[in-house]
């Protein structure tokens, strides 16, 4: 179990996606995403496993929630700043969290 205190300290934001691109040298089917959180935050990159499972039409203007405050990490010489969330389906699928009456304002905190 944890407290409230440690669930506060994971930083979710809203963000809406604003640019894909296919990710060929990742080692999963992957897109490079950029995402615009607004505000304090702006646009972050993050790499999405979700290629599979949305083409590039579907992931561009689509609402995300994404955890803002973990290090970036190098995946495959690119930098990803932001975790995507989403839910593993049946299979090897993939479902992005996101959020039922978008637009919201960019940035929103998961709470």
């Amino acid at each position: 179990m944890i407290t409230y205190e440690d669930f506060e300290k994971v930083d979710m934001r809203v963000g809406k996606v604003i640019y894909v691109q296919d990710f060929p040298r990742a080692k999963n089917p992957s897109y490079k995403v950029r995402i615009d959180f607004g505000g304090e935050i702006g646009v972050k990159s993050s790499s999405l496993q979700a290629k599979k499972d949305y083409t590039l039409e579907e992931m561009i203007g689509r609402y995300v929630v994404c955890v803002v405050n973990f290090p970036p990490r190098n995946i495959a010489g690119f930098l990803s700043e932001v975790l995507v969330l989403g839910v593993p389906g049946l299979g090897d699928s993939v479902s992005l969290l996101a959020v039922d009456r978008a637009p919201v304002p960019l940035g929103g905190r998961v709470f």
